[in-house]
């Protein structure tokens, strides 16, 4: 694995808007292509057996037209062999194939090349699997490290940098290196018969040989300027799909909100409008690659016709043989494909310099949960005992969201906490998980400071059950045992009775192994909560957290599931963020939040008879509303 570099600026660790900023072209940087060697390299067995066989195959693809021109054309049919032009030995061959198989020298050049050119297409294909198994290989191990790298960045990271930003440079940019080195591959099959066919050119006719190079800067310069041209139109065209995409799913995943508010006929010209421009790039672009495409042919047949006449005229004056000016025009296309395939590559190069800065940046971004370097090791099962002192916090180092919370909740407790929205209730348990660090104070768990834990460890140690529960693909007996090795299918199973789960999932056609869809919609509200507290049932926490978990469900299943919070909460401190009554006033305490600070704290019936906060939020049903 590659270990990522740190961020020297600490400034730039919090300006978020650089994950959220288009970063389109940018100019060759070695030192990225040197990073992306790193993953390289565990390869580069495979790479240099690629480099070989597109060594081999490329001499083989110029010794073809030199056995066509040199060997059949001058030395058989034209009976005018130049020892003074170089064969390289394909003469001889021809002669001693024909003597051995008692064929005509023409038959024996027709084998070897036939034999030639299927050698030359098996050493190709060998070497594209091969090249093609280095990057693929190579981009699914940077793709493994990116993703576990993006997995260990903290809330706060996400907070405030897109998901879709962090799934691009997952998947598109790391696509777009694929391109790169496939295209660095294709490039050295393209370069090598180039300079062979070169060195050839040289010593059968250096004067032909300086005639075609003459064209080849003309060559460079058009396609320089063209693909600058096309830079900028695919980069509109890369805009404008992005915006169909966006405008796709906005419409799309509010279908129903479409359809209730009549705005078809409004969403289609939107859509009508981003697809016309898109249009408009897309043929602007067919244009300059067909105006691209016939300059590029009409100067090959410039280059043949200057050939054919300077060579031809050598070929009457016998100064130049037959075959050397057929060789010539063999080798138009090594010259002139090559500069093609580098015209076609620029693009790709810079488009992948942009998504290497992307991924860099990704693999670069080191903010993360303050880790003690030796942390304490709990209990194989702690009491549950936490203490708040003096906590504060804020997310952006500006608004404070808690303020000075002091709090002891005693091991086995139920506490409920209250309050209008943006009391702090939710970030209260939030700080408890170690998903963000705190600017002021401490949280102790046992009596060991929280900063002392390593966070995996203490996260084993807390069940939460919030409103809104994530589903994953996967089967519902995967969504209660999560993969953790610890977990049995049996304990899963007895965990879903013990919450009164099993009724619901024993109905269902495939039980236990029913195939739960993107975000578990072929199960209502109720059941998902259910889900949830089997989940944490079966994890078997000490601590036990519901953020507003029944809050979104219907009074039958509520008797349900209050059932099953009675299991799930015997015998572990558990922390109640909750708007029903019924829920509250089952608690031992009832904490009271407001703008961030401890307003109130005890029973209900202590707390009903200070007509203070609380008292004012039970008759209001306890509904999310600011006081």
């Amino acid at each position: 694995m590659n270990i990522p570099a740190t961020i020297n600026n600490d400034q730039a660790k919090r300006d978020h808007s650089v994950f959220e900023a288009d970063i389109e072209g940018q100019a060759m940087n070695l030192q990225y292509l040197k990073r992306i060697a790193g993953w390289v390299k565990p390869h580069k067995q495979a790479a240099i057996i690629s480099i070989v066989l597109v060594l081999f195959a490329s001499a083989l693809a110029v010794l073809l037209p030199v056995l066509l021109s040199r060997v059949v054309v001058d030395g058989i049919l034209m009976d005018t062999p130049n020892a003074l032009i170089p064969d390289f030995g394909l003469l001889a061959l021809t002669q001693w194939v024909s003597k051995l198989g008692g064929i005509s020298e023409v038959s024996a050049a027709c084998c070897i090349y036939a034999i030639f050119i299927l050698i030359c297409h098996t050493l190709y294909h060998f070497h594209r699997v091969k090249l093609a198994s280095v990057v693929l290989f190579s981009l699914r191990d940077m793709r493994q490290d990116l993703f576990a790298h993006m997995e260990l960045r903290p809330s706060s990271f996400y907070d405030r940098v897109a998901i879709g930003r962090v799934m691009t440079r997952i998947t598109n940019d790391v696509q777009a290196l694929i391109e790169l080195l496939m295209g660095l591959g294709a490039l050295i099959g393209q370069f090598v018969p180039f300079f062979i066919a070169l060195f050839v050119m040289f010593a059968i006719n250096a004067e032909l040989t300086l005639y075609l190079l003459g064209a080849i800067p003309l060559f460079v310069m058009v396609t320089y300027f063209f693909r600058q041209a096309t830079r900028k139109v695919y980069r509109l065209i890369r805009n404008t799909v992005s915006q169909l995409n966006q405008n796709l799913q906005e419409n799309l995943s509010g279908m129903q909100v479409v359809q209730l508010s009549n705005r078809e006929n409004f969403n289609l010209n939107v859509y009508e409008g981003i697809n016309n421009g898109n249009r408009k790039h897309e043929f602007h672009a067919v244009n300059l690659e067909s105006t691209y495409g016939a300059f590029m042919d009409n100067m090959v047949n410039l280059a043949l016709a200057v050939i054919i006449w300077v060579g031809g005229g050598a070929a009457l004056q016998e100064s130049v043989s037959l075959g050397s000016v057929i060789l010539f025009t063999y080798f138009i296309d090594m010259f002139i494909q090559p500069i093609r395939v580098l015209g076609h590559q620029y693009n790709i190069l810079f488009r992948a310099m942009a998504s290497a800065e992307r991924i860099f940046q990704a693999l670069d971004w080191d903010e993360s949960v303050d880790e003690p370097v030796k942390p304490v090791e709990l209990r194989q099962r702690t009491a549950g005992e936490i203490e708040f002192k003096n906590l504060s916090f804020s997310y952006d180092d500006e608004l404070p969201v808690l303020k000075d919370i002091s709090l002891k909740i005693a091991a086995g407790e139920k506490l409920a906490v209250v309050g209008p929205t943006g009391s702090g209730k939710s970030t209260l348990i939030r700080l408890l998980g170690r998903f963000y660090n705190f600017q002021r104070g401490t949280i102790f768990l046992d009596g060991v400071d929280l900063l002392d834990l390593d966070s995996k460890d203490l996260r084993q140690r807390i069940g939460v059950v919030m409103q809104d529960f994530h589903i994953f693909s996967g089967t519902i007996l995967d969504n209660i045992t999560l993969g953790n090795p610890n977990i049995s299918d049996e304990r899963g199973i007895e965990a879903a009775r013990a919450v009164n789960a099993d009724n619901f999932i024993e109905s269902l056609p495939e039980s236990y192994q029913t195939e739960l869809v993107e975000r578990g919609q072929n199960l209502s509200q109720g059941q998902r909560q259910l889900l949830a507290f089997a989940r944490v049932l079966a994890a078997d926490p000490e601590i036990l957290v519901l953020d507003e978990a029944t809050a979104s469900i219907d009074t039958e299943t509520e008797e349900i599931i209050q059932s099953a919070l009675k299991t799930i909460m015997k015998g572990r401190t558990s922390i109640l963020i909750a708007h029903r009554l019924k829920t509250i006033q089952e608690a031992d305490r009832i904490l009271v939040l407001k703008n961030g600070r401890v307003k109130e704290i005890g029973t209900h019936d202590q707390l009903m008879a200070n007509k203070d906060v609380y008292y004012t939020l039970s008759q209001l049903q306890f509904q999310d509303v600011s006081i």
